[in-house]
């Protein structure tokens, strides 16, 4: 099997500073354990990850930005999803 036909693979990344998983970039490998490997070697050289997520690209799902006001407008009618009105304690650091 040539790298050409090997699959393309989102990498995502979280840091140890933080609580959520960021796209980082994408590579070819031949399957999720050396995608996994490669990604470490290529995305966290100087050991700023904590955990490593990889996708098939081909797996991944979005929306179209040009329907994005169809498809978020309905939030905005619904002001107890938008904590706004809430007081944050003090001591709170990630809300």
């Amino acid at each position: 099997m040539s790298q050409q036909e090997w699959p393309l693979w989102e990498v995502f990344i979280r840091s140890k500073k933080g609580l959520n998983h960021k796209h980082v970039g994408s590579l070819r490998a031949p399957d999720a354990q050396l995608a996994v490997e490669n990604a470490r070697d290529v995305y966290t050289r100087r050991s700023e990850g904590i955990s490593i997520w990889v996708v098939l690209s081909n797996n991944i799902v979005a929306s179209d930005p040009s329907e994005s006001p169809e498809l978020f407008e309905p939030a905005d009618d619904k002001v107890y999803r938008h904590p706004t009105f809430y007081d944050v304690p003090d001591g709170i650091s990630h809300m």
